[in-house]
């Protein structure tokens, strides 16, 4: 088949079948294998070259690698020290030893047990990554110590590559792989003592007269260069690339290769998991249906357990422990890397390895639907946990009603307190309720504001002013609709996180609405002009001007929020408005803008 109609099948399955995984929140990555599978020897047999293609995108794995260097600055190391060394020294030594044991219960040799379990205790970076940024929860406790185990996973990778020549089954070649790693630390040696004689000089050469495309062009050259030097000794391309990733990881070029190197990285590792899945010996899971599934559920079993052990003794909670083994117990993509490289180093038969890659194949897809319905029975759970009930609200009424008590609905509340005005703050979320109770003296009670008997316990019916800060944009929606209907002459002061919230509550007849975010906006926008040059009566009637448009802009787009074309056509027709405002200004207010930055030079006068 000619490569350009290769070329086609792969990026028309990938254009298909990825948005179609992501649509139903399974990942691209199993995006990617499920179009391996489907036009591979075992699917459709469109593609039978698997070989020629694992070759080529193995590459993406290389780039992967040299960004992953990239991001190991030392001082960043040090701050996840105890995390990454801790609980990812933990996680993989366990797992490792545990997977060996296993292995040597199979029968299988110490080489192949070492190979074999230490692939299999490495999870997917790509699949774990997306899972948790997909549900918003890489800044949570479980979301940190995920990113910090893949981590030390990803460095510990680097080592086993480096030393699998050594595991080689064929004794006559034990000197020639010690020698081979013997000048594995030479090259290594040379390089981080070249690094700053050469390629830095010859990166700033390059950012300098070359341009944006010889600058890519050379980054490119810097990670085949360093990775074809390790393949020439006989060690791993990615260990090449890992090291001259984290050569440059202090350098000033970081950020420039990051962006140039990603959209490459992105492709071929696609690419990559493509190779995968047109590898993974489909027929083999319909020959052997038991062992291939029962491997794969009992490798995401084992590794779920060890990995909640090795979290609670760490001293996490019990759901952030849970979640944290749910989203690392499937099987990893540098298993693939291993695996292969231990087939063509003699460490274990082919048919092993076939066996080994459907397995992580099938974790990897089991894992999005697990780690959905893990997190379904968890909150489900939760739910039903011991909760205290919703607070009495006991005695007279106040002036003011404030729901929602979070950052928002404080500054409002200190502001009120300041001024020796009394509230009656409601809250639906207990965590926040008890963290206001223990870092500070504010009254906070804890239910749900859009329940009829609260307000009226709240004396709703004899306050003077709502002010609505809930943050969750349906439970605000909510609860302005129940205290529109139930109590309609009470004022309401209403936060809008967007302009759809603000439509929502508009439609509610609520007229007395804030935008979070504009002010604070407007705010910066002051200080920018005024650091910019302009002078001061100048800058203010600017922001007016503005000020004045955007609201005249908002009530032409609350008219036609159903239309999305004249949504579209009103955003535009704003913009040029808002440019002949300024251009005929210009002669009057503005006249003493600096003229320089008026025209659109960003220099002040």
């Amino acid at each position: 088949m000619h490569l350009l109609e290769q070329a086609a099948i792969f990026l028309l399955t990938a254009v298909l079948l990825v948005p179609l995984f992501r649509r139903l929140k399974l990942g691209a990555v199993l995006g990617y294998l499920a179009s391996g599978m489907a036009i591979g020897p075992w699917g459709l047999g469109l593609i039978g070259e698997v070989q020629a293609t694992m070759n080529f995108a193995e590459f993406g794995v290389v780039l992967l690698l040299f960004l992953i260097g990239l991001e190991l600055q030392p001082s960043r190391l040090w701050v996840l020290r105890r995390p990454v060394f801790g609980l990812g020294g933990a996680q993989v030594a366990v797992t490792t030893l545990a997977l060996l044991a296993a292995c040597f219960a199979f029968g299988l040799a110490w080489r192949e047990a070492l190979v074999i379990g230490f692939g299999l205790a490495m999870s997917s970076t790509a699949l774990v990554i997306s899972l948790l940024a997909e549900r918003g929860q890489l800044g949570e406790r479980h979301g940190r110590d995920a990113f910090a185990v893949l981590l030390f996973q990803d460095l510990s990778v680097i080592p086993m590559l480096a030393l699998l020549p050594l595991l080689a089954s064929n004794a006559a070649h034990a000197g020639g792989n010690w020698m081979a790693a013997l000048k594995g630390v030479a090259v290594i040696v040379a390089v981080i003592a070249g690094s700053r004689l050469v390629v830095r000089p010859l990166l700033k050469r390059a950012a300098r007269y070359g341009g944006r495309e010889v600058f890519t062009a050379a980054a490119l050259l810097l990670v085949i260069g360093a990775a074809l030097i390790m393949e020439e000794i006989g060690l791993s391309m990615s260990l090449g690339a890992f090291l001259a990733g984290v050569l440059l990881a202090d350098s000033e070029f970081r950020h420039e290769l990051e962006a140039d190197i990603e959209p490459f990285k992105g492709l071929l590792l696609g690419l990559f998991f493509i190779a995968v899945g047109m590898g993974a010996n489909l027929e083999l899971a319909w020959q052997r249906p038991v062992a291939v599934f029962g491997l794969a559920l009992g490798l995401m079993a084992g590794k779920f357990a060890l990995m909640y052990a090795i979290a609670r003794a760490g001293g996490a909670p019990n759901d952030t422990a849970q979640r944290l083994a749910a989203a690392l117990a499937q099987g990893g993509e540098f298993a693939f890397v291993l695996f292969a490289a231990a087939v063509g180093l003699g460490v274990f038969a082919a048919s092993t390895a076939q066996l080994l890659v459907m397995v992580v194949t099938l974790s990897m897809l089991l894992a999005p639907p697990f780690f959905a319905l893990h997190e379904r029975m968890l909150q489900h759970w939760l739910a039903r946990r011991a909760q205290p009930e919703y607070d009495t609200i006991d005695g007279p009424g106040n002036p003011v009603i404030i729901a929602g008590y979070g950052r928002f609905g404080q500054i409002v509340s200190r502001v009120l307190r300041m001024c020796g005005l009394p509230f009656t703050a409601l809250e639906a979320s207990y965590q926040q309720v008890d963290f206001v109770r223990r870092f500070g003296n504010n009254k906070v009670y804890y239910g749900d504001a859009s329940r009829l008997e609260l307000l009226h316990a709240a004396k709703a019916g004899e306050a003077k002013l709502f002010v609505l800060a809930i943050d969750d944009v349906e439970a605000s929606v909510k609860t302005a609709a129940v205290v529109r209907k139930h109590f309609p002459d009470l004022p309401i002061l209403a936060r809008a996180r967007n302009r759809v919230h603000y439509f929502r509550l508009r439609d509610l007849g609520i007229k007395a609405i804030h935008r979070e975010t504009f002010p604070a906006s407007l705010d910066v926008a002051r200080q920018a002009l005024l650091r910019l040059g302009f002078r001061v009566a100048a800058t203010e009637h600017a922001l007016a001007l503005f000020r004045e448009h955007d609201e005249a802009q908002l009530e032409a787009q609350y008219a036609v929020k159903h239309d999305e074309a004249r949504l579209i056509q009103t955003a535009k027709e704003a913009a040029e408005q808002l440019r002949g405002l300024f251009e005929a200004d210009s002669v009057g207010p503005l006249a003493d803008f600096p003229r320089g930055v008026a025209d659109g030079d960003p220099r002040p006068a």
